[in-house]
């Protein structure tokens, strides 16, 4: 089976969460976009979206799926999202396509988040997928030297630019044995704006596809 497919079915169990007259929050990614083909076929369940970015919008409003700023809500039931890496403990990696800092927003803001991934996500360990870091511009050199002093080895995002007009920073080479504790260290080195590690906030749900079944944790 493809990896595609994988996502897409991963995308399907998904909408078994999605409560009628809701306001729903949706993430950004490959298996991101497979659940909002779903949702399209369901919009008449929902009453809008809060999206995490620029991407996620335009293909909400391809599919005429009305777009919610979350300063208009006072909470989300549901938010669905991939993941660049998950773990069984549900923490993960997240920022592979730079809506990081939005996404763990959304995140917090909601009642219950739903991870959706295919098996080649899952990992006994994080770091082997950089992990981004979304920094403010004057500070990258400051940022990456604090980084190193933390083990990694942190590279800028070349050409690329967050919704938030902010830059990437992606850290190689780290074993992330204790995420809360690394998510805590990173995001105190000022000039971050946040990482892309979602371990003080990890999934509620974790939907994992394989070739020959869907899981759910």
């Amino acid at each position: 089976m493809s990896q595609d497919q994988k996502k897409r079915n991963a995308a399907k169990v998904a909408i078994d969460y999605i409560k009628n007259n809701a306001i729903i929050g949706v993430g950004t990614g490959s298996t991101i976009n497979f659940f909002i083909e779903e949702l399209a076929k369901n919009k008449g369940f929902i009453d809008g979206a809060v999206s995490s970015s620029v991407a996620t919008d335009k293909l909400l409003k391809e599919y005429n799926i009305p777009i919610i700023e979350l300063n208009s809500v006072d909470e989300l039931p549901v938010y669905v999202d991939g993941a660049d890496e998950a773990t069984k403990n549900k923490h993960l990696v997240k920022g592979g396509g730079g809506a990081l800092t939005r996404e763990k927003i959304i995140a917090a803001a909601s009642k219950k988040f739903v991870c959706i991934i295919d098996d080649t996500k899952l990992v006994p360990i994080l770091g082997k997928f950089p992990l981004p870091v979304e920094v403010i511009p004057m500070a990258q050199s400051y940022v990456a030297r604090e980084i190193i002093k933390l083990g990694g080895q942190p590279e800028l995002r070349r050409d690329f630019i967050t919704d938030n007009g902010n830059i990437i920073l992606d850290i190689h080479n780290m074993k992330i044995e204790n995420p809360s504790e690394l998510e805590n260290k990173i995001d105190q080195i000022t000039g971050v704006v946040t990482n892309g590690l979602f371990a003080k906030r990890p999934a509620d749900i974790l939907i994992i596809a394989s070739d020959t079944e869907v899981i759910k944790k």
